[in-house]
Parts: structure tokens; sequence; C-alpha cells
């Protein structure tokens, strides 16, 4: 029985008439006309009150907007949960309450965090994880208000990009690729709807691709830019405003050596998604780093419907239950996962493409990438179906960890579920089975995170790079409103939670509209076995006995590895 909800039967919410001018657009959204997921009803999801369970709708439109529901808790809950953990210090700094990205390095034995989204950026000297000491700002610091004004900005159209930081032994130093991807958050909502818009991400004037830099210290003044390139594979030449395609999504796969591969639409035609504010469905590209100063760019790989207006794509893109649902993101949000790299014998990369799929990539020729496998997971909307592929295990047990993330609060989405798929004959690729759904410690005053507000369900484990070796049998997965829930895997086919903390909400430390988002990172140092979790009222360092007793003396070996 599911309990039915105080607010009338949903509608299909009006967003305004179509209004469509962007030829690619208009293709795509062409194809398959009409088809749009309409609200669920309100007796058709919400708590069970026989289990105490939140039955997730079976689909929902891509919507922003709160969807409260009978059951839910009237305000956020202050209180955390704790269980086989430790906290070993708290920050209350943000730097942004939505989403960042985090890079650890060491200098002259010192341990520096960088955590950024594009124009805002702090350092932090992480060497005692107990007093850490913030020593580098620019851009804005967020609070209760919004966000502050920019300290020490970037210069118009520039920005610190998703980053990966590795040394390079051709150049005897470390190397830092940022990506550049196209800007959607803040300029486009809905490409169907918003000509003028879609127009302005055609023509924005910033790079679409990567910028490759020396680290020479710590600090940005010790950085030097030496190289530049977009990813437009028709303009490679091309003045930033005349690029196509969407730049390099996320942080690049790059680990020192001579290759890096990128998730990039190298042009506008890629454009056959169905999410409202994405005009990209974005593939792979190789680029031969061997010289990092001169990136050379190998191949792209592109697998069947993503091109509009190639009748083989299209015909693909169609075949798939998803398209014209308005929805569903498809392609790659990040780039190829790689569990060993090329230079050292790996065979294979792993794609997570949204709606698309997994996808099996041999890389052992960097200049002829190769799809050996794919395979498909239910439909699951709203939110992002396949994000996320954890490859930790992989070696140990044949299996990977695959997920989408939720982007609705209130759980007006289908939840997100960790696919465990055995990749042990990667030309087969099959669901083994799932990852347990988390659920509330039993003192607290709800019994399911559901009902405790904002968006629940998995983000990521962390990084593919993070200090020392990754673990075997454990995945610490940021989980939202859930905080961080670690995994013991060691069991393949009996996975549990062991471990996990759940920070509290705060409406003192966070603007109101971005309260709902609250754990949406985890960056793992497993050479001192501290988990840092990042949540949008300032990041937590923590330990857990699954990792082992946590040592707060500087690192005794450089990161990133200097091998």
């Amino acid at each position: 029985m599911i309990a039915l909800l105080s607010s009338p039967v949903l509608q299909a919410a009006e967003h305004g008439p179509i209004n469509i001018i962007d030829p690619h657009v208009k293709s795509q959204a062409s194809l398959a006309p009409g088809k749009e997921t309409p609200h669920p009803t309100s007796d058709s999801y919400g708590m069970d009150p026989q289990t105490g369970r939140f039955t997730h709708p079976v689909a929902t439109p891509f919507s922003h907007d709160n969807h409260p529901f009978e059951g839910q808790l009237d305000e956020w809950d202050t209180r955390s949960y704790i269980h086989n953990m430790a906290i070993e210090a708290y920050y209350p700094i943000t730097v942004e309450p939505f989403h960042t990205w985090q890079n650890i390095v060491d200098f002259d034995g010192k341990r520096f965090l960088y955590q950024y989204v594009r124009r805002d950026l702090k350092i932090f000297d992480i060497t005692n994880p107990r007093d850490v000491q913030l020593v580098y700002t620019k851009g804005a610091t967020w609070d209760e208000n919004g966000s502050g004004e920019e300290i020490n900005p970037y210069p118009e159209n520039d920005m610190f990009g998703a980053a990966s930081i590795q040394w390079s032994s051709s150049l005897g130093k470390y190397i830092m690729v940022q990506a550049f991807e196209i800007r959607r958050f803040g300029v486009l909502e809905d490409k169907y709807r918003q000509p003028e818009e879609v127009e302005e991400i055609r023509n924005a004037n910033h790079l679409k691709g990567f910028k490759v830099y020396e680290m020479n210290g710590p600090l940005p003044e010790d950085w030097e830019l030496i190289a530049t390139r977009t990813t437009d594979i028709n303009n490679p030449d091309a003045p930033n405003d005349q690029q196509e395609g969407s730049g390099v999504r996320d942080i690049p796969t790059y680990f020192g050596g001579d290759v890096m591969y990128v998730a990039a639409a190298p042009s506008d035609s890629h454009a056959l998604t169905e999410y409202p504010n994405d005009l990209y469905n974005a593939g792979y590209q190789s680029w031969d780093m061997s010289d990092p100063r001169n990136p050379r760019l190998l191949d792209v790989l592109t697998v069947p419907g993503q091109i509009v207006g190639d009748p083989e794509h299209e015909a693909a893109f169609l075949a798939n239950p998803r398209a014209g649902n308005r929805s569903s993101w498809m392609g790659a949000r990040m780039s190829l996962f790689v569990p060993t790299p090329v230079e050292e014998g790996g065979q294979y990369g792993y794609a997570a493409m949204g709606g698309m799929g997994l996808y099996v990539v041999d890389i052992t020729d960097s200049q002829n990438m190769r799809v050996v496998g794919h395979l498909d997971f239910p439909v699951s909307l709203a939110g992002t179906e396949g994000d996320n592929i954890d490859v930790s295990q992989v070696e140990a047990t044949g299996l990977i960890y695959y997920s989408g993330y939720p982007l609705a609060e209130d759980c007006y989405e289908a939840y997100k579920d960790i696919y465990a798929v055995d990749v042990s004959d990667p030309t087969n690729p099959h669901i083994r089975h799932l990852l347990p759904r988390p659920t509330p410690p039993a003192d607290a005053e709800f019994t399911d995170f559901c009902q405790r507000k904002g968006s629940f369900g998995p983000k990521r484990t962390g990084y593919y790079t993070q200090p020392g070796s990754s673990r075997e049998g454990i995945l610490p997965y940021a989980f939202y409103n859930a905080g961080v829930q670690v995994f013991d895997v060691s069991n393949p086919d009996e996975p549990s939670i062991e471990a996990y903390f759940v920070p509290p909400f705060a409406p003192d430390r966070v603007v109101s509209y971005a309260m709902g988002n609250l754990a949406h990172g985890v960056y793992v140092e497993y050479d001192r076995n501290i988990i840092w979790l990042f949540t949008n009222h300032g990041f937590y360092a923590l330990s857990t006995p699954l990792l082992g007793e946590p040592s707060f003396s500087p690192p005794e070996t450089s990161w990133p590895s200097r091998d």
C-alpha cells in the first residue's frame, strides 16, 4: 500500500511553448516528438506505512522543483549519525554548495588540497588533517546568504577546469591538465524553449577543450601554461567563440604517461540527447601526451546513436526506449575509467554513457580505440542514469560498479542503483547484483532517507587517482543526504554497508536553495587512511577501522607518485 500524497494529481508542468530555432536541436526533437515523460500520479509513489520504506516513482520528467510527500520531515534534520567511523576534524568553509572537484598534491614535504569549481578555488594545507590551513582563495565563498563577492577573480571567460595532476617523467615536473567544458548551468534550462540561450552556448567565447600547465609550486603563480587544445575536430584552429562541441567533460583520464583520454562531443552534430539543458552527446578522444607541450589528437570514439543527421545514428537513437522523453542524459559525462594505464599493460577502459549504457573499450592501440562489449540498463528516469564507474576492484574480482546519480530532490525520480557488473569476459558484460540501498539508523526520526528531504542516492567513490592504493573490498560512496556510505565488497556476492557518517543539515550556514545538496563528494587518502567528505556547509576529515589507523603525520611518499 502506498500512502496518498497531500498534493493533488500532478499534471505535466507548463514551461511555455516549444520554440526551437537551432537546427541540431530541431532535428533531434523532430525524431521522436510528443513522448515527453508525464508527472506521475500522487498515489503511485510515496511512503509505504507497512514497511516504512519509500516507493520511488517509476519515471518522472526533468524537474528541479520541490515535490514534498506525506511522511516527509517538516524541517531540515540537524542531527548527525555515525557508525564505525570517527570525525577527525570539520572545517566550515564552503567553496560552493552544489558540486566541487578536488585534487591532492605534495610539495616540499607539505600536502595541499585543491577544492574548486569553475571560477571558485581554494587551496588548503592539509599536512596535518587536524589542523588544516586555508592558504589561497580565488573567486567567491558561499554562506547562508549565497555566493559572496569574487576575490582575486579569474579573467572573463576563464576558470579552473576539472583537473588531472600527474608527474611527468619526460619533463621532471608535475603536469596539470584542466578540462574546459561548455557552461550550461546558469545559462540554459530548456533547449526546447530557449533559443536565445542555445545560441549563447553555441557562440560562447571560452575554450572548448583543455589546457596543460607545468606546476612549479602549489600556487597558481607557480604554474606555467604550456599548451591549449580544442576538442573540436572540424575546426582545431578556430577561435574560442567559433569552436564546436562540448569541450572536455569532467576530469581527463591521464596518468602522466604517453596517452590521455577525455570525454568530449567533437562537433555540434553530436546532438542526440534528450536532456533539456545539454546540447551535446559526448564520446571519447585519445591524445598523445608524450610531449605535454605538444598534445596531439590520436583517435575519436563515437558509438551508434550520437550524431544528428546521420541515418544510422538516428536509427540507433530511436531504438533506445528513452528517445523522445525530454529527460534522459545521453552520452559521456566523465572520461574513460581505466584501472591500469595502457603504458603499464592496461587493456580496457570502461565508459559510462548515461541512457546509452556501459561500453567496454579496448585501448591497447590508442590510435584505434575499439568497442568490444556493451550493456544496457533498466530505464531510470529522471536523474543521470550512468555517470560513474568504480574500477578499483576489477582486477581482483572481475567486477566494476556502475551508477548514475539523482538530480531531483524529495526522491522525485527512480532510485539510482549501484550495479555490480561482471566484466571478466569483456565482450559479455552482465549485471551480477546491486549494492544495498542505505537505510537510516534505528534512532533516527525517519525510516527512509527520502523522508530526510533533499537529494538521496550515490554520487562517486572519489577519483581514479587518490594518494596510495585503493583498498580491496572497500567502496566509500558520497550519498547526498545519506552522507558517506562505506560498502564492504570483500565478499563480492554479499555486499554490505559496514560504516557511515551522515552529517547534519546546516540551515544557519547554507542558502535555502542549496540546502538539499548535502554531501556531494569524497576524496580518500589511502596512504594515510583519511576520508575527506565534502558537503554544502564545509568538509570533514573522517577515519574508519575498515581502512585502518589514520595518520596525521606528513606523508612519507610524495603524491602524485614520481615513479
